[in-house]
């Protein structure tokens, strides 16, 4: 039975911890930025892996819960408790003071940080270095080292770089007892037993709590190139990517799909650029190159497209001449996320699919909708690596608490279908507390009793994130 972090336990930990790891309470920290629960718990912010690792084996010793916290952007709960959910109020696990960069091996392409450290800062000290962090997220100025690892985030260059979990080499964790395991090896190759990096990687702090990592950086590409594509639809979409892959290689750095309702949310927040394409289409796509010295991008990409409007996959576009244009694109892109959080989902859905099922699942997941009520969708993500953002929205002149009674009904429907197409409820973000039930719902049976006997073998108090990503201990 667990603990609450109680007057009698924080007067413990003041005893064996420096002051200024006890912050003033912050209703940002008890804040989901979905605004759909308030938290609980008392925030503590170590300064160090020892600190963190002597606050660990406090509560292991008080069996109190602990709720490891980054930037505090994640999309499913994962870094809060929500009150009223069965667990009594624990330590909020600040983890912003760790924020040093410990070491950087250009010659590696290696860059050790701790888990504090924002995903911004580590592109640019990467940049510094003339080497490139290619793991890029909307929320980088606020994400950290050890968010992004304990979700195993993806972002828009998952297609050629693969996500966070292919960019750590190795980790520094405190388990639930309070030992470091000092695992911050720089090798490409290391066979010697159980992958343990890759169980914690992902496990949202259920199994060990990040103190740091070593991270993989890459060659900066020499030009960078885009263009902004219209296309007839998803299908034509999916034959465009096979195409720019068979032109360009592995030059594609991002392959993002974009609907006509994301530019009308823009607009509809105050948020509008200006318009790419006139007239405005449906289905857009925005293909982005990253390549060696030589050429001009521009010319591979006038051939991608002269290509492709010779096929009937693209029926209008626009190819960036310089690099304000290019960051134009992206800014359009890198804006739909924030207007539709204005805006207001009913129900937002991180979904990933095979391929060959993405245009499938887009004419069909209309009609499931329309059997619960009238919606808009926002449909747009990263279509090179299968991840969808299938956002659902009331109609103008409706908020979102008015379809309250109906989410549950939404999701549900939306993730069925995703599922019966091979698919996952849960892509990038994780699966958090927002999840659970769909974790029970959609895993193999096998898979999920095994995910339980880990988190038992590694947590027995069930101290680390009690409610994330697994509901109740299983007898």
């Amino acid at each position: 039975m667990l603990r609450p972090a109680d007057d009698a336990f924080l007067a413990r930990l003041r005893a064996l911890l420096p002051a200024d790891c006890f912050p003033a309470p912050s209703a940002a920290v008890l804040t989901e930025p979905r605004g759909r629960w308030q938290g609980q718990g008392v925030p503590v912010a170590p300064g160090s892996t020892a600190e963190v690792a002597a606050l660990v084996a406090a509560c292991a010793e008080g069996r109190v819960a602990l709720v490891p916290h980054g930037g505090g952007t994640g999309l499913v709960g994962g870094q809060i408790m929500p009150a009223g959910a069965g667990h009594p109020a624990p330590v909020i696990l600040m983890l912003n003071r760790l924020r040093r960069i410990r070491a950087l091996y250009p010659a590696e392409d290696v860059l050790v940080a701790e888990a504090g450290v924002t995903l911004a800062a580590v592109q640019e000290a990467a940049r510094a270095a003339g080497r490139l962090f290619p793991l890029s997220l909307a929320s980088e100025g606020s994400a950290t080292v050890g968010g992004v690892l304990a979700t195993n985030a993806g972002g828009v260059h998952v297609l050629r770089h693969g996500n966070a979990r292919a960019r750590c080499l190795g980790i520094e964790a405190v388990t639930a007892d309070g030992a470091i395991w000092h695992g911050l090896s720089r090798l490409r190759k290391d066979n010697a037993g159980y992958d343990l990096r890759d169980l914690i990687i992902g496990s949202e702090g259920t199994l060990a709590i990040i103190t740091a990592a070593s991270l993989a950086l890459a060659p900066r590409p020499a030009q960078d190139g885009a263009a902004l594509l219209a296309v007839p639809s998803p299908a034509a979409a999916l034959d465009l990517l096979a195409l720019a892959r068979d032109q360009a290689g592995d030059a594609v750095a991002a392959f993002e799909l974009i609907h006509a309702q994301g530019l009308a949310f823009l607009a509809e927040t105050g948020l509008g650029q200006p318009a790419p394409l006139d007239p405005l289409p449906d289905w857009m796509v925005l293909l982005d190159l990253a390549l060696p010295p030589g050429p001009a991008p521009e010319a591979l990409l006038d051939t991608i497209a002269a290509a492709a409007l010779d096929r009937g996959l693209v029926t209008d576009g626009t190819i960036a001449r310089s690099g304000a244009q290019r960051a134009a694109f992206w800014r359009i892109r890198d804006t739909i996320p924030e207007a539709n959080r204005r805006i207001g989902a009913v129900s937002s859905h991180d979904i990933s699919l095979p391929l060959s099922e993405i245009a499938a699942f887009i004419e069909q997941a209309p009609a499931a909708l329309a059997a619960i009520d009238a919606f808009r969708v926002n449909c747009f993500g990263h279509l090179g690596d299968g991840n969808l953002h299938y956002n659902v929205f009331p109609l103008p002149g409706r908020r979102r608490a008015d379809h309250d009674h109906q989410r549950a009904a939404v999701k549900t429907a939306i993730h069925d279908l995703v599922h019966a197409m091979g698919g996952s409820v849960a892509a990038e973000h994780g699966v958090g507390r927002l999840k659970v039930a769909d974790l029970e719902r959609y895993a193999d049976p096998v898979r999920l009793a095994l995910m339980h006997r880990v988190k038992q073998a590694l947590d027995p108090q069930g101290i680390l994130n009690p409610g994330a990503v697994l509901g109740a201990p299983r007898p």
